[in-house]
């Protein structure tokens, strides 16, 4: 369980950077900006997917290994 939650909040943390790197620098890479509903939402969406990312990693130190 450990590593699922480190999984995910690694791919929270690439997904929220990428989506910051595309609301200020423009450049076209993540999924943040290819989902439609949240069109000119993109830079609290990134934000919400970092807090979520260091709330997954909190969640994997305070389980148990294995």
């Amino acid at each position: 369980m450990r590593h699922l939650l480190e999984l995910l909040g690694f791919l929270a943390l690439v997904q929220g950077v990428a989506g910051l790197l595309h609301e200020f620098t423009g450049w076209d890479w993540g999924l943040v900006q290819r989902v439609g509903f949240l069109d000119g939402y993109g830079i609290y969406v990134s934000v919400a997917l970092l807090v979520l990312a260091f709330a997954l990693f909190a969640a994997a130190e305070s389980r148990k290994s294995g």
